[in-house]
């Protein structure tokens, strides 16, 4: 059945990959199956009102049933709500004609006696004074309602949803001609999530943790569920853990800095503290380990349900991995901690570059997701010349699903991407992925196999205003913000 699926006027690039994700979760394509993973195409059908831009919020959308409709629109972040649409028009003299031209026995149960409603007046790119939503909830007399008006905890909800002409470009995707809703709620996104879990009350924060709304995204990109086990390799200070823990999911993760892991700030205010903070069940490990040796014992495959993680691209943080100049390059041999310094020794590290730590992840997440499990991830982007095409990492064992991409200066973006296990890891496979790293690291953008990243986004403050005589103590700026 179509539904009118309407979506908050942000993040537009996640809005069908999020969706997507949860309709797979919530049965859309049918029964998960490992022959399925291969040969099963798992698109929706989607199609845009008339007139209608594709950015714009409104949008027809394919689904099985009303209970998946539901479960989608109850669990996103981005989608507004889920409507069965009893009709549209350009004018309120076409909706009228579509909603009395819609099925009774499609309408009638939601009408009766017994039970209770609420109308909601809403507009896109306009707003409506308290004046105007009455007299459009007058207008809708022709509609036979029964039952008594609840305003608080009705048992329908019924939208009147209209937009404006609007040919000028002020943020807005332009509407060609006005455009008039009106259906039944099927759901709708609990919104009160993102003040909730907002880093500003957070009570263990770090300079790289995950923007609470775009952590739930990653979350729901990955499918967290009850019964799922879900691991970040990167895990800081638990933010992305935290989301998926909303979601019911089992959590586990790993840091290569013993003392975000174990220490903290004390002993009230560390990655332990954050999830007691919410009341959500607390990982069952968090581990020191460095993803480029990981702590794995040989033959052990197959353990998580998903990977999320953020790895780090060398922008707030550069990555790091074992070992130290001496040591990397051969000047001392491997080293032995002493029994005694166990508790307190924090061992050497060296530069880890995005080009192996994308390699490391990849092989990691073959290695350990289950089949049809996800990897979640950000990668950069540098539009050095205006390019949109870019080179993501690619392996044998996972399909690219979803790309979501996110501007953060007019250069520099990340993007989200979504990959499913689709085939066995086998040491075939681990040297067919070893190739396709060493063509990666051939072919790609020069700034990221070199570590420039950091001078692209960042530029002394004194280059920014034109002086072409810059000094040495001239203090990087920051150029992009987030959205």
């Amino acid at each position: 059945m179509w539904y009118l699926c309407v979506f908050y006027h942000r993040l537009l690039d996640y809005r069908k990959p999020e969706f997507e994700s949860l309709a797979d979760l919530f049965g859309a394509f049918g029964d998960k199956r490992s022959s399925d993973f291969n040969t099963q195409d798992k698109v929706l059908q989607w199609r845009l009102p008339k007139h209608h831009h594709p950015d714009s919020p409104f949008h027809f959308v394919h689904l099985p049933s009303e209970d998946v409709a539901r479960n989608i629109a109850n669990r996103s972040i981005l989608v507004k709500g889920i409507y069965e649409l009893w009709g549209e028009g350009n004018d309120f003299e076409e909706l009228e004609e579509a909603v009395k031209s819609y099925p009774d026995e499609r309408k009638l149960p939601y009408l009766e006696y017994e039970s209770t409603f609420k109308i909601t007046v809403d507009s896109f790119g306009k707003v409506l004074s308290l004046q105007e939503q009455n007299e459009r909830i007058q207008g809708l007399s022709y509609i036979p309602f029964k039952g008594r008006v609840n305003l608080k905890n009705p048992d329908h909800n019924f939208w009147l949803m209209e937009t404006d002409e609007n040919e000028t470009n002020n943020g807005l995707p332009p509407v060609v001609k006005r455009r008039i809703f009106f259906g039944r709620e099927i759901g709708g996104a609990d919104r009160k999530l993102i003040p909730m879990y907002q880093l500003k009350t957070r009570n263990y924060l770090g300079p790289t943790a995950m923007d609470a709304e775009m952590a739930f995204l990653m979350a729901n990109q990955a499918q967290a569920a009850p019964g799922k086990l879900v691991y970040d390799p990167f895990v800081g200070t638990g933010s992305i853990l935290v989301s998926a823990a909303h979601f019911g999911a089992m959590t586990m993760g790993a840091d290569i800095d013993i003392r975000v892991v174990r220490d903290g700030r004390g002993p009230d205010c560390n990655v332990w503290s954050n999830f007691k903070q919410y009341g959500l069940p607390m990982p069952i490990g968090l581990l020191r380990a460095d993803n480029n040796l990981p702590p794995w014992r040989p033959g052990l495959k197959e353990v998580f349900d998903g990977i999320i993680c953020d790895p780090p691209y060398g922008v707030r943080a550069g990555g790091r991995k074992s070992g130290g100049r001496k040591l990397l390059k051969g000047i001392v041999g491997p080293y032995t901690i002493p029994d005694d310094k166990r508790a307190d020794h924090i061992p050497s590290t060296a530069a880890y570059t995005l080009v192996e730590c994308v390699h490391d992840l990849l092989d990691l997440a073959a290695r350990m997701l289950v089949m049809g499990g996800r990897l979640v991830f950000f990668y950069p982007v540098l539009r050095e010349d205006g390019s949109v095409e870019t080179h993501f990492p690619e392996h044998p064992c996972f399909k690219l699903v979803a790309t979501s991409e996110q501007m953060l200066s007019s250069r520099y973006s990340r993007v989200l991407l979504t990959m499913v296990k689709t085939s066995l890891y086998t040491e075939e496979l681990a040297l067919a992925a070893r190739i396709k790293h060493l063509e990666f690291r051939e072919n790609h953008l020069k700034w990221l196999e070199n570590g420039n990243l950091h001078s692209s986004v960042f530029s002394p403050a004194d280059a920014e205003s034109g002086d072409s005589k810059v000094s040495k103590e001239s203090k990087l700026k920051y150029r992009g913000k987030y959205v």
